[in-house]
C-alpha cells in the first residue's frame, strides 16, 4: 500500500530532525570530554611517559620495538599493581629505567658511632694484643669500604642487577662418576627440585675400613678400632647463604657396618646451621600400621635382620590355609638393600608429602617434608663416604627459576619499615647480630617477632652488620645491596669494620653503645638473626628484678672450660685461664644499661679485654663489673641455645621459613616450635 506524498514528507522531516539531535548530542559529549577530562589526563602522565614517550614506545603510532618499556617479569605478569604496593629488590626492583624509589621512603644509612681508634702504642702488647691488632686492621679496611660505599649512588646496584643473565634451568642432568668427582662430588641443580622430580644414583659400596675414632659407634673396652662402611647422600641448599655450610634439606645415610647399634641401618635427617633435627632411623622393622605414612607409603620397610627368629610358613601350611579358605597376603622378606662391593640402583623421588627412596626397584624408605626445608631450595646433590659412584641422573627438574631467592627478594614495603626513634628513653633495646648477605634472615625477622617491637613505643630493635669483601659476579655487590636495604628499612646499623667471626665481639660493643647513647635504653638485649624472640615473656623475666639493680639474664653456663682441640679450639695465648667466667649463651641475653655503660667506657679507654667468643666476653665483662656493684644473674633454659622447646623465650637456629611458621603459631596463642611437620 503506497503512502501519500504528505506522509512521506513528514517522515523524512522527522528522520532529519532525529539525526540533527543525535549529532548535536555527540558534539556536546566530545566538548565535555575535552573540557573536563583532558586536563586531568595531561597532568596525570609522568614526563617520562608523555606523548613523546608514548610515541617512542609505539603506543601512539611509533615503532613499538625501538624502545620497549623496561618492565620486569613481575610487572608484565601483573594485571594491576597499586601505586604503594610491595616492591622487591632484584630484577626490576627499581621499576622502569630512570624511575627511582620515592625519596620519602629512603633514609640516611646509619653508621655506628663507636670509636675504634686504638692507642697505637698499646696495640701489639698484652695478653689479647693479637685480637686488638686484628680489630685495628679490620677497622682500617672497613673505613675504606665505608668511604667507597658512600660514594656509590644507590642506582648502581640496580643497574648491575638488570644486566645479569639468569642461569638456565635444564629439564634433566646426567653425570658420569668421573665428572661427578671433578665437580667436587656435587651435582648442581640450578633451579632446585619440584613435585615429581627424581634422582637416580648407580653406585657400589666399598669394603668396610678400620676407624680408630669412629663418629657413629662407640669403642668397647679393649677395642682400638671399628670396621665402618657408610655413605651419605644429601640434598643441600647451595644458594641459601654464601660462605656458610649449606642446609641439609635431606640427609640420607645408609650405615652398612659400624653403627652403634651393631646392625645395618638407614638414618635420615635435616640440618640447618649445624643444628640437626630428630633423626628417622630405619633398623629393619617395618613401620607400625598406625604410624604416619608419606603419600600412603610407610616410612620404613622391613628387611631381614640377623636376629630375626620368626618362623616362616612352610609351603604345606600355606596350601592348607588356601584350601580351607584362609586367604592371606603373601609378603616377601628382603635383605638390607646395600651390600659391600655390590652394585645398586637408587632412585630418590619428590612426592606430595615427602621423599621416597627405592633401591633396585623396591621401596625402602620415605621421609616426610619438614618445615623450612622445601624442594626449590634443594640446589645441590652431594654424595660422600664409602661409595664408588658410577652415574647420576636427575630428571623432571623445574624449567623456571624458583620464586623464593632468599638473598635477593627483600620486600620493599612500607609495612616493614622501622618507625622513627622515640624522642625519649626506651625500656628495651634489642641489638641483632647479622651478616651482610643474610638478607632473607633479616626479612624474616621483620615479618615475624620484630613486628611486636615496632608497635611498641618503649622498645627499639636494630640489626648490626659489618662490611664484607665477598665478591659476586666480579663486583662487591653485597655491601651495595646492604646499603640499599639499610636506607629503605631504616633498621640497620653499619659497624664500620671488615666482618670476621673472631671480631663479632665488636658488634656486641657497638650494640651497647647504641643502646646507651642513641636510644637511652634501660635494658639491652643481644640476639642473632636466626633467633626468634618472644618479647613479652622476656620482659616479664626482666621485671622480676627491681629497677635499681643490675641484671644479667639468659641461659647461663657455669664452670665451662675452653676446648683446646678441634674446630673450635682456643689456645692458651687466647685464653690462659682453665675456666670461663659464668656467661649466657650468645643467641639471646639481657643486661642492664649500667653494665653497657661500663663496657663502652672501658672500650674507649682501651682497657676492655676482648675475646673472640662474644658471649664469653660479655660474661667476662659482667664478672668485672660485679666486683664494684652486685649483679643479679638470672638463669633460664627457655633462652634456647640449640633449637627450640615449647614455651620458649628465645629459639635459636631458626630458618626464615621457621620464623614465619613460629610467628603464625604465636599469633594463634601457641608458643610452639616448627621443627617438624
Amino acid at each position: 500500500m503506497r503512502r501519500s506524498p504528505k506522509v512521506e514528507a513528514a517522515l523524512s522531516l522527522g528522520r532529519k530532525r532525529s539525526l540533527q539531535v543525535m549529532l548535536v548530542a555527540f558534539l556536546l559529549y566530545v566538548a565535555l570530554v575535552f573540557i573536563f577530562e583532558l586536563p586531568f589526563l595531561s597532568h596525570g602522565i609522568p614526563p617520562a611517559l608523555s606523548s613523546a614517550g608514548y610515541a617512542a614506545a609505539g603506543i601512539f603510532g611509533g615503532d613499538g620495538l625501538s624502545i620497549p618499556l623496561n618492565l620486569g617479569a613481575e610487572d608484565r605478569a601483573a594485571p594491576f599493581r597499586p601505586l604503594h604496593g610491595t616492591r622487591r629488590l632484584g630484577g626490576s626492583a627499581g621499576g622502569p629505567a630512570g624511575i627511582r624509589l620515592p625519596s620519602e621512603r629512603r633514609r640516611t644509612m646509619s653508621v655506628s658511632g663507636l670509636d675504634f681508634l686504638f692507642d697505637s702504642s698499646s696495640v701489639g702488647r698484652g695478653p689479647f694484643s693479637g685480637l686488638h691488632k686484628a680489630a685495628w686492621d679490620a677497622w682500617e679496611v672497613g673505613q675504606k669500604l665505608l668511604k667507597e660505599l658512600k660514594a656509590v649512588p644507590l642506582a648502581w646496584s640496580v643497574a648491575a642487577k638488570e644486566n645479569r643473565t639468569q642461569e638456565k634451568c635444564p629439564h634433566s642432568i646426567i653425570l658420569s662418576g668421573e665428572e661427578f668427582l671433578q665437580r667436587g662430588k656435587v651435582m648442581v641443580l640450578p633451579c632446585g627440585l619440584t613435585l615429581g622430580s627424581h634422582i637416580t644414583l648407580v653406585g657400589k659400596p666399598y669394603q668396610a675400613h678400620a676407624e680408630y675414632d669412629p663418629k657413629i659407634a662407640i669403642l668397647n673396652e679393649g677395642e682400638k678400632q671399628v670396621m665402618v662402611s657408610q655413605f651419605m647422600m644429601e640434598l643441600q641448599g647451595l644458594k641459601t647463604v654464601d660462605g656458610e655450610d649449606p642446609p641439609r634439606i635431606l640427609h640420607f645415610n645408609p650405615r652398612l657396618k659400624g653403627d652403634w647399634s651393631g646392625k645395618p641401618v638407614i638414618e635420615q635427617n635435616t640440618c640447618y646451621r649445624m643444628q640437626w633435627g630428630s633423626a628417622q632411623r630405619c633398623e629393619g622393622w617395618k613401620s607400625l600400621f598406625n604410624d604416619e605414612t608419606v603419600d600412603g607409603l610407610v616410612k620404613c620397610e622391613k628387611w631381614i635382620r640377623d636376629d630375626d627368629n620368626r618362623m616362616e610358613e612352610s609351603t604345606a601350611t600355606w596350601w592348607l590355609n588356601r584350601l580351607i579358605g584362609r586367604t592371606k597376603k603373601i609378603s616377601m622378606d628382603w635383605p638390607y638393600p646395600f651390600v659391600e662391593d655390590k652394585l645398586f640402583v637408587l632412585t630418590l623421588s619428590a612426592g606430595l608429602e615427602g621423599y621416597h627412596v627405592n633401591v633396585d626397584g623396591r621401596h625402602v624408605t620415605s621421609f616426610p617434608y619438614r618445615t623450612a626445608y622445601v624442594l626449590e631450595d634443594a640446589t645441590g646433590l652431594s654424595v660422600n663416604g664409602d661409595l664408588h659412584v658410577h652415574n647420576i641422573f636427575a630428571g623432571s627438574l623445574p624449567t623456571s627459576h624458583p620464586s623464593f631467592a632468599p638473598q635477593k627478594n627483600l620486600e620493599l614495603s612500607s609495612e616493614w619499615q622501622a618507625p622513627p626513634l622515640p624522642d625519649g628513653p626506651v625500656e628495651l633495646f634489642i641489638g641483632i647480630l647479622s651478616a651482610g648477605n643474610h638478607f632473607a634472615e633479616r626479612m624474616a625477622v621483620r615479618k615475624s617477632w620484630m613486628r611486636a617491637v615496632s608497635k611498641s613505643s618503649d622498645m627499639v630493635a636494630r640489626f648490626f652488620v659489618a662490611l664484607t669483601l665477598v665478591k659476586q659476579h666480579g663486583r662487591k655487590e653485597v655491601n651495595f645491596e646492604l646499603k640499599k636495604e639499610a636506607e629503605f628499612f631504616g633498621d640497620i646499623v653499619i659497624v664500620p669494620f671488615l666482618d670476621s667471626y673472631d671480631l663479632v665481639v665488636l658488634k656486641t660493643v657497638a650494640i651497647c653503645e647504641y643502646g646507651v647513647r642513641i636510644v637511652s635504653a634501660r635494658y639491652i638485649m643481644k640476639c642473632d638473626d636466626d633467633t626468634f624472640v618472644r618479647i613479652d615473656p622476656v620482659m616479664n623475666k626482666v621485671k622480676t628484678v627491681p629497677i635499681e639493680k643490675s641484671l644479667y639474664i639468659g641461659n647461663i653456663n657455669y664452670h665451662h672450660k675452653p676446648l683446646r682441640e678441634g674446630k673450635w679450639a682456643v689456645t692458651y695465648e687466647e685464653w690462659p685461664e682453665e675456666d670461663y667466667p659464668p656467661y649466657a649463651n650468645g643467641p639471646g641475653y639481657v643486661v642492664s644499661s649500667d653494665i653497657a655503660r661500663f663496657i663502652i667506657s672501658d672500650f674507649e679507654k682501651h682497657k676492655l679485654r676482648l675475646f673472640k667468643m662474644e658471649d664469653v666476653s660479655m660474661g667476662m665483662w659482667v664478672e668485672q663489673f660485679n666486683k664494684s656493684r652486685t649483679v643479679e644473674y638470672i638463669h633460664s633454659l627457655k633462652f634456647c641455645q640449640f633449637g627450640c622447646i615449647d614455651d620458649y623465650y628465645t629459639a635459636h637456629y631458626q630458618s626464615p621459613r621457621q620464623m614465619t611458621c613460629m610467628w603464625d603459631k604465636l599469633q594463634a596463642g601457641k608458643p610452639q616450635c616448627c621443627n617438624m611437620r
